[in-house]
């Protein structure tokens, strides 16, 4: 069965959002892409020391660098997560397994893949004091939104209990 959709992280810092965004992923039956270098371990011992039982249930795959992610997932249709970025997420027309890049926490993500991906660039929009969100909180409420639409399109449904369930599963 394919993940509904893909979380990229590019070079997360801090593990507790990580986390965070590895609950939510299983959550929603999506992929988590990490892009190294990490801010931190993610080893056995280290996960275990964070509470972090769910972690054998997430679909986790780790990448080297930027490229090389880019590289392996060519065919991808991707969305490139930025506070820069103009256009509304929910102007985004999800599909199944999209792939949503977000940047680091301290920096978000480098010029060159803004420049890149300018015709992909997405936001969540916030007033005009505020700088940013959160990582893991963006990345739940985008990834929401993403699975709010795969359900609008069939590509995924409601269960009788509420629960996420996708048309291949």
């Amino acid at each position: 069965m394919s993940p509904l959709l893909h979380v990229v992280l590019h070079e997360p810092e801090i593990p507790n959002n990580t986390g965070n965004i590895g609950r939510t992923c299983v959550a929603l039956d999506c992929a988590l892409h990490l892009i190294h270098p990490l801010g931190f371990d993610l080893d056995e011992k280290a996960c275990r020391r964070a509470g972090l039982d769910y972690w054998p249930r997430l679909d986790v795959r780790e990448h080297d660098s930027l490229e090389r992610y880019l590289d392996t997932h060519r065919d991808a249709r991707l969305w490139v997560l930025s506070t820069k970025a103009t256009r509304p997420v929910w102007e985004a027309d999800f599909a199944p397994g999209d792939h949503l890049l977000f940047g680091k926490e301290t920096r978000g993500l480098p010029a060159e893949v803004l420049e890149r991906f300018a015709d992909r660039l997405v936001t969540l929009p916030m007033v005009p004091s505020e700088r940013s969100l959160n990582l893991a909180t963006a990345v739940c409420a985008v990834a929401y939104e993403g699975v709010r639409q795969l359900i609008g399109q069939r590509a995924a449904a409601l269960d009788a209990r509420g629960r996420i369930v996708s048309e291949s599963g």
